[in-house]
């Protein structure tokens, strides 16, 4: 009966849904309302320098000038190529939506230093982060991209890669979203002070979403679900439709004292997987234990967490032996006992109840997550995920190596190999010399392993010319001519929304620069969300008009308390293609008016601020 929960919740369920208006159409999970830079100033990047200057006249400057500036803004991008930063960056004024999309050309990548967003209210759209470790100078805590303890923050289709610690971290924050993304190569051996790491990602919060990502290629913490000292016992976090390819340590782990969904993901074991039972890793739960009342995770000390594991697929395919074969098959047809309750470290001594108290029959809170069926999953995010507008060449690998279970790559640090050993001072170890005798465990005797790399410069080709460099060239393309820099090309808001201005109002509650932006991946918004088996259900609002929506195989039902005045679908592009005026508490309105999509539906109700704001996908 499980198994088909999220179906008939999308077929017949009886939903309360509330109006609010997600920061983009597609944004979902917890940080879906992010506003960002809405109704704001509109920046350019107009250089693909890292000076922090710019002219506040015409508000055009590097990235770094223009997230620098204050007031709630939209950047947008008038060149494209890689932005080579000089120090880190960090993203410290919200309010903010960085628009990648808007990029001419093949896009933007942002390399070199580490990025941190350390602020609220945060869009990222459409870019690429590829650190790599030639020029960080503190690999310790190198994120490709790292926040903590802020809120409102979504990040969206966006590619990372070559971290000196972990690749995406994102944990104790509060309603965050990262999906669509993809999150490969880490970098094992690569500078820091701990030794191995090549980590894809620390992910958590109070109220976090992460959906149809690609981690690829990542030693271990894939993710790790970590609890946040300012966060623990409030934390829920979902995580949903992602693809896990390659893994070489001990994959995803982690979540003590958390509530964590994991649904429909898919697990694929690629050559640096290791045989055995680790191969069929859906977690490995732990818990903290051993702590003084000092330490600050104290109240969690000693405890599990809680789970909703259900429909997640492990990849059978990418087995030779018949044992690891059936170990991964095992896993797919039971989730938790092969997945899960086998993956647990002995030391815990778990027992059967406390096995059976880290299930629950429902699921948490998700947000509203369009969810597929793993296998569909699967195909879409390889299809969809990252800066797919237009995918740069190491993108497409990574993609190409996950689908064909592959890896052309592998480290080549001369510590490979080793174990511990004890250094005389004076040893160059990397780039620094060894002041006094240090020891040193590389934990590295099984490595190198396919697809596990130590620095960006490991995926050189054999038949690389001298002046090859590992991050990809990205075409310049032509910006748009924007004559009065509202950000709208020329012509755009007269052929489609005539007398209007790029900070109005469309009906559907977005902006026209946000209509705008929209428009430019509508394409891969409504492909990425068919097939769905659902529409996860929205949180309420407070003064929020109130609707109960029973989704029928012909009809949505719409129910409400009040007369409801008018009813408007607009697909994503913003297109009006459905405006009925009930005025009745009953509207029953058929699917045969519309073809297959993804719309936004509105009902308004007088003496409300705010018509009720959802999205049905029809397939």
């Amino acid at each position: 009966m499980k198994k088909t929960f999220f179906l008939l919740l999308a077929l017949s369920a009886s939903i309360t849904l509330w109006s609010q208006l997600p920061a983009f159409p597609g944004a979902e999970g917890h940080g879906r309302f992010t506003t960002g830079g809405r109704g704001g100033t509109v920046y350019f990047v107009t250089n693909l320098g890292d000076s922090n200057t710019g002219n506040a006249a015409t508000r055009e400057g590097s990235l770094r000038w223009c997230l620098s500036q204050t007031g709630a803004r939209t950047i947008l991008f008038r060149v494209a190529g890689t932005i080579w930063l000089n120090s880190p960056l960090s993203i410290s004024r919200g309010d903010v939506t960085i628009a990648g999309q808007s990029a001419p050309g093949d896009g933007v990548a942002v390399a070199g230093q580490p990025v941190t967003i350390s602020a609220n209210n945060v869009i990222i759209r459409y870019l690429r982060f590829r650190m790599g470790q030639e020029r960080v100078t503190s690999a310790d805590g190198a994120d490709v991209m790292g926040s903590r303890r802020y809120k409102n923050i979504i990040i969206d289709h966006c590619s990372f890669s070559w971290s000196t610690d972990e690749c995406v971290s994102l944990y104790e924050g509060e309603n965050i979203t990262l999906q669509w993304s993809i999150i490969a190569e880490s970098l094992r051996l690569a500078k820091h002070s701990k030794g191995p790491h090549g980590y894809g990602g620390i992910w958590g919060g109070k109220n976090a979403s992460f959906h149809h990502n690609l981690m690829a290629h990542n030693d271990s913490r894939t993710p790790r679900f970590g609890p946040g000292s300012t966060t623990q016992g409030q934390e829920y976090v979902d995580m949903r439709n992602c693809v896990i390819y390659n893994w070489a340590g001990v994959g995803c782990y982690g979540a003590e004292a958390m509530n964590v969904n994991i649904v429909n993901n898919y697990y694929k074991p690629g050559p640096a997987t290791a045989s055995g039972t680790n191969r069929a890793r859906i977690i490995a739960i732990d818990k903290k234990t051993g702590l003084p009342s000092s330490d600050s995770f104290y109240p969690i000390n000693n405890k599990f967490g809680k789970f909703f594991i259900e429909g997640n697929i492990v990849d059978a395919s990418t087995s030779t032996s018949t044992a690891d074969k059936t170990i991964c098959l095992n896993a797919t047809q039971h989730n938790w006992n092969y997945g899960v309750y086998n993956q647990i470290n002995s030391a815990y001594n778990i027992t059967a109840a406390e096995k059976a108290a880290l299930k629950t029959e429902l699921p948490f809170a998700t947000g509203e997550v369009t969810t597929h069926l793993a296998s569909t999953a699967y195909e879409k995010v390889l299809a969809y995920a990252g800066a797919s507008l237009r995918r740069d060449a190491h993108d497409a690998r990574i993609v190409h190596e996950t689908r064909t279970g592959t890896a052309a790559f592998k480290g080549l640090s001369p510590y490979n190999g080793k174990g511990t050993v004890t250094y005389p001072a004076g040893t160059v170890i990397g780039n620094e010399t060894l002041t006094t005798a240090t020891t040193i465990n590389w934990k590295s005797t099984s490595y190198p392993k396919n697809g596990i790399i130590d620095s960006e410069t490991d995926i050189r080709p054999s038949d690389a010319p001298s002046d090859w460099t590992p991050w990809p060239v990205l075409a310049g393309g032509d910006p748009v001519t924007d004559s009065n820099a509202d950000g709208i090309p020329d012509g755009w808001l007269e052929t489609n929304f005539p007398g209007k201005t790029a900070n109005d109002t469309h009906d559907s509650g977005y902006t026209f620069i946000e209509m705008y932006l929209n428009s430019l991946v509508e394409d891969i918004t409504a492909e990425q969300n068919r097939d769905a088996i659902t529409v996860s259900v929205e949180s309420p609002l407070p003064n929020a008009s109130k609707v109960i929506v029973r989704r029928m195989e012909q009809e949505i039902l719409l129910e409400s308390e009040q007369p409801m005045q008018q009813v408007r679908v607009t697909d994503l592009t913003g297109r009006m293609v459905h405006f009925h005026e009930p005025l009745a508490v009953f509207y029953p309105m058929p699917l045969s008016h519309f073809a297959q999509g993804t719309y936004l539906l509105q009902v308004v109700h007088s003496g409300f601020q705010h018509p009720f704001v959802t999205k049905f996908i029809k397939q």
